[in-house]
């Protein structure tokens, strides 16, 4: 994974996509490592019911190149989740000024109930429906607080990641004392990771970093940090939570909308600025 190919990977599609945490080639942490996206369900390892939630998630990045130009960017996503543990996650589009495309909204919709997935585009009124598998709900009180962002993704601090960890002796996890973060008690971990030298051609050790917190009662990450001097910095912050139930209507196609199915989803993000979404559909 080259940097480029990495920054991409922050920029997936906010439908609870998860980014893979540390371990990639040479132990690359790599921009965005972590960031799990729309951040509706801890990593599909479970789907969280009773304690239904809004927020918006902000991650923001930073490059620093060689001549010392500085490289910044910033994608907003709006997540909802209800108490029966259906996901939404939106985004606006702003297409590239030459393509002469006026900005507009994408949603993904994971109904865990009717086991649905729903891809939504307000440009074209389609929306793209496929099956959605999903482990049978708990209360949030069942759920535990181990890897948050499931086998895939997060901080390798669930039961699988535990175990790659010790494998690699050169990473080293810090639980840290709980504490409020963007207005809520989380838990957090600290990885670091220090590469040695001629592991991956370097010629000094390189070292990363990934603090996450993860809300202990929503069982959703609320800050995730990474530090790699490959690639820079990101930060993640779900940040505007309000604890209560979602509008209903938010979990269901609009009128107007053509479904169609299919597995495929409604493609790769066109080229342009992600922004704050506009009013909701």
């Amino acid at each position: 994974m080259n940097k480029y190919t990495a920054l991409l990977f922050i920029l997936l599609p906010a439908s609870a996509l998860l980014a893979q945490g540390p371990g990639g080639p040479g132990g690359r942490m790599g921009r965005g490592a972590g960031m799990g996206r729309g951040a509706g369900m801890p990593g599909g390892a479970q789907v969280v019911t009773g304690v239904p939630y809004s927020a918006t998630e902000v991650v923001q990045s930073q490059e620093t190149l060689s001549d010392g130009n500085v490289i910044q960017r910033k994608h907003q996503t709006n997540v909802y989740r209800d108490s029966s543990g259906r996901v939404r996650t939106e985004e606006t589009i702003t297409p590239d000024p030459s393509t002469g495309k006026a900005p507009y909204t994408r949603v993904t919709i994971l109904d865990y109930v009717a086991g649905k997935r729903y891809e939504l585009d307000s440009s074209t009124m389609t929306a793209r429906e496929s099956p959605l598998h999903a482990p049978p709900a708990r209360p949030a009180s069942a759920v535990g607080t181990g890897n948050p962002m499931g086998r895939r993704g997060g901080g390798g601090n669930g039961a699988s990641g535990v175990g790659s960890e010790q494998l690699r002796p050169n990473v080293v996890r810090t639980n840290l004392t709980p504490q409020s973060v963007n207005g809520v008690l989380a838990s957090g971990t600290q990885h670091t990771e220090t590469i040695p030298a001629g592991a991956i051609g370097n010629t000094k050790p390189i070292q990363t970093s990934r603090t996450m917190w993860v809300s202990n009662d929503l069982k959703v990450p609320v800050q995730i940090k990474s530090s790699d001097p490959r690639f820079g910095t990101t930060q993640m912050d779900l940040t505007n939570i309000v604890q209560a139930e979602p509008s209903a209507t938010l979990f269901v196609v609009p009128a107007g909308y053509t479904v169609t199915s299919g597995s495929g989803g409604l493609g790769p993000r066109p080229q342009g600025r992600r922004g704050p979404p506009p009013p909701q559909q």
